[in-house]
Order: structure tokens, then C-alpha cells, then sequence
């Protein structure tokens, strides 16, 4: 299993806004695609105005199809044109278990 960190820095003051935008209508287009969402967070300490997603993929390979395919739905492109405008900052990280992972 490889388990993906998105990391999304919000506009200042735009947290509520993004995270209710993405429940009602990111989620909802993206878990039946991508599938296994492991957990969903915003920052509390730290750097703040930020949220997480942690999305568990069986390979390389089963999360490029899987982003690709929900790149193609008209659905996701027509959220990413209302959340885009409300982000700063993408960074994305493929995090790998070790032996004694509880994840695996």
C-alpha cells in the first residue's frame, strides 16, 4: 500500500469556505474514484490554514489511473474552478509503510 498526503494552503480567512466547498461537492465526486480516503484533517498548530488528505492506494500505478480518471469528470473540473481561486498552495507526498505500520 502507498498512502498520498495532499497538503492544501488555504487563503487566509477562506478555511470554512474551502472545507465546506470540498465536503459538498470535492468529496462527493472524488470517493467513488479514488476510493480508499484514509483521513481528512485541518491544522490546529502549526502551519494554519491548511487541510490534509490522506487517500491509501494499492500501487503507483492504481493512483495514476485513478487521478486520471477523476481529472476527466466534468464534475471535478467544474469544483476545481470554484476551490482553485481559494488556495495558495498544492503539495503532494507518497508516504510509504514501514514493517510495523499499523497501515499497511
Amino acid at each position: 500500500m502507498i498512502i498520498e498526503e495532499r497538503d492544501y494552503r488555504v487563503k487566509v480567512g477562506k478555511l470554512p469556505e474551502f472545507v465546506r466547498l470540498h465536503g459538498t461537492k470535492g468529496l462527493p465526486v472524488q470517493i467513488p474514484v479514488l476510493g480508499n480516503l484514509i483521513g481528512h484533517f485541518t491544522t490546529d498548530i502549526g502551519g494554519l490554514s491548511r487541510i490534509v488528505h490522506l487517500w491509501g492506494y494499492d500501487s503507483y500505478a492504481e493512483r495514476e489511473r485513478r487521478r486520471a480518471e477523476l481529472a476527466a469528470l466534468p464534475e471535478w473540473q467544474a469544483y476545481l474552478d470554484e476551490a482553485l481561486p481559494l488556495l495558495e498552495e498544492m503539495t503532494s507526498r507518497i508516504l510509504l509503510p514501514t514493517s510495523f505500520s499499523p497501515i499497511r
